[in-house]
């Protein structure tokens, strides 16, 4: 059994706060944050577990073997890289830091220590998002013409970073997650409509190879909360919706593409329209988070490689950041930096 500490007890902390007590093969040793009210929040629902709003004690604690990081996004960086170097495992939530360089020294950092790291992309978990891209890797679908998501909600603003490093992270590990590779450029625009210095509101762009495009769309002042994934292709058109309560993938048998006669005259053209039923699959009712945690005790264990390794968390950071060049500069079209031959390749999603 694994000695686990959670470092920050915020919302998403409380998370992985209740997830440790049920895992059988771990055991939550300390929860931590230097908030007093949160840690009393934490003994109230959880009276035996220990507190404190030291990390200094929670990485002195030889008994502990990994830390889960679920601090603001700002502090990533300088926490993990405390807990690799007290020679423990770590997952560390997205985004993995908020400057690729800091991201590539805690990735080359945990290989020197031969230790996990691990990133929280929890859509890498999700049994729907697992089912869409089988869907979309069935001949019928067909070509991918596009990809566009949806992430908004009203309210829940953060104050240490915007809307797309908070948000369009996950939406960058969907896109990694059904093409299996990242994009070569991006396009970004947004608002900062709400009264302080970062982006409420943004549009993002982004190519791949072979003419494939994807669109995302993030905001925190949205009046409805929407979690949707709509795949488009030649043959088939698909829908994943993470908010619905039962429908969370849905099919549309129906197609459109470009006919391979000659048209009959010039300036038209041939279209083959396809019409169909819409088909609601079986999704596997699995908690996500519950999945990730339990993948990252097992790699802790068995010294496996995460799924969401270090690579994928730089990956993931370089991309927010060539998103942020694009915002600074108008919404120009700004290559994305990709690993370079000395680092390790993304694993492709299996």
């Amino acid at each position: 059994m694994l000695n686990v500490a959670v470092v920050g007890c915020g919302r998403w902390g409380m998370n992985y706060v209740r997830l440790l007590h049920e895992l059988p093969q771990a055991r939550l040793v300390v929860s931590c944050d230097t908030d007093p009210l949160r840690l009393k929040m934490v003994q109230e629902r959880f009276p035996l577990l220990s507190v404190t709003d030291s990390l200094d004690e929670v990485l002195s604690n030889r008994w502990i073997d990994a830390v889960i990081v679920a601090t603001p996004a700002s502090t990533h960086y300088e926490v993990a890289k405390r807990v690799l170097l007290a020679g423990k495992h770590v997952m560390v939530e997205k985004p993995m830091t908020t400057d690729s360089a800091q991201a590539e020294e805690l990735t080359f950092l945990a290989e020197e220590k031969k230790l996990t790291l691990m990133v929280g992309l929890t859509f890498f978990y999700n049994s729907g998002l697992y089912k869409t891209r089988e869907i979309m890797e069935d001949p019928k679908f067909g070509d991918l013409y596009y990809l566009h998501l949806t992430r908004t909600n009203f309210g829940s603003v953060r104050n240490d970073v915007g809307v797309t490093w908070d948000l369009a992270a996950h939406d960058l590990a969907i896109c990694e997650f059904l093409l299996g590779r990242q994009p070569e450029w991006v396009q970004a625009n947004g608002a900062t409509v709400l009264n302080h210095k970062l982006e409420d509101v943004v549009f993002i762009t982004l190519g791949y190879l072979g003419g494939v495009m994807a669109n995302i769309h993030v905001s925190w002042v949205c009046p409805n909360k929407v979690r949707e994934v709509v795949a488009v292709g030649s043959g088939r058109r698909v829908v994943f919706d993470d908010a619905h309560p039962t429908e969370r993938v849905r099919i549309y048998e129906k197609g459109i593409a470009s006919a391979k006669e000659e048209a009959e005259s010039f300036g038209q053209f041939r279209l083959l329209v396809r019409d169909g039923d819409i088909i609601s699959p079986r999704v596997e009712p699995t908690e996500p988070l519950r999945v990730e945690v339990e993948h990252f005790l097992t790699c802790v264990a068995e010294g496996k490689t995460p799924l969401t390794d270090g690579n994928v968390g730089l990956q993931n950071v370089r991309v927010l950041e060539a998103i942020d060049r694009s915002l600074q500069q108008n919404g120009i079209r700004v290559p994305v930096a990709t690993l370079s031959k000395t680092e390790t390749r993304l694993p492709v999603a299996a």
